[in-house]
């Protein structure tokens, strides 16, 4: 069962359930993808969803950090459980030492030599860890084995 489809079919479970809040959060993700579909005008595979739904986490944990600084607890609360609710359908995270051994990898594929390699090696790294590894985690491990 493709990605789309499980979404599809947890929004209708939803809908008998009665969940508002995680129904209200699936037609988010679905809009978002029928959004890029429209945009693109392309059918999205399952990376490209992931990709979608790993834009749309980052939104919610920059909007939690931002409630929580402006003392919103209650905002904060909704986006978290906004949050659960997509991080269910990312696939397994990679650890901190798997991704640091993957770039490692990648950049002793590629000839990386300094910091000047950095966009070629970003390059490589999001082709093949997209939606397995926080490319922000990434960014870094990609700087630490450039600078080392």
């Amino acid at each position: 069962m493709s990605l789309k489809a499980r979404i599809t079919d947890d929004m209708k479970a939803a809908m008998r359930a009665k969940e508002t809040e995680r129904l209200a959060t699936i037609r988010l993700l679905t809009a978002a993808i029928k959004q890029k579909e429209v945009d693109e005008r392309i059918e999205l595979d399952d990376a490209a969803v992931v990709g979608v739904i790993d834009k749309m986490v980052k939104q919610r944990k920059d909007s939690i950090a931002a409630f929580e600084q402006g003392n919103r607890p209650d905002l904060a609360a909704k986006e978290a459980a906004e949050l659960t609710v997509l991080q269910a359908y990312l696939p397994e995270r990679l650890s901190p030492e798997a991704v640091a051994a993957e770039v490692k990898a990648i950049v002793a594929e590629l000839g990386a030599k300094g910091p000047g390699d950095m966009g070629k090696v970003m390059g490589a790294v999001k082709t093949r860890l997209a939606g397995k590894a926080d490319m922000g985690q990434v960014s870094a491990a990609v700087k630490a084995a450039l600078a080392g």
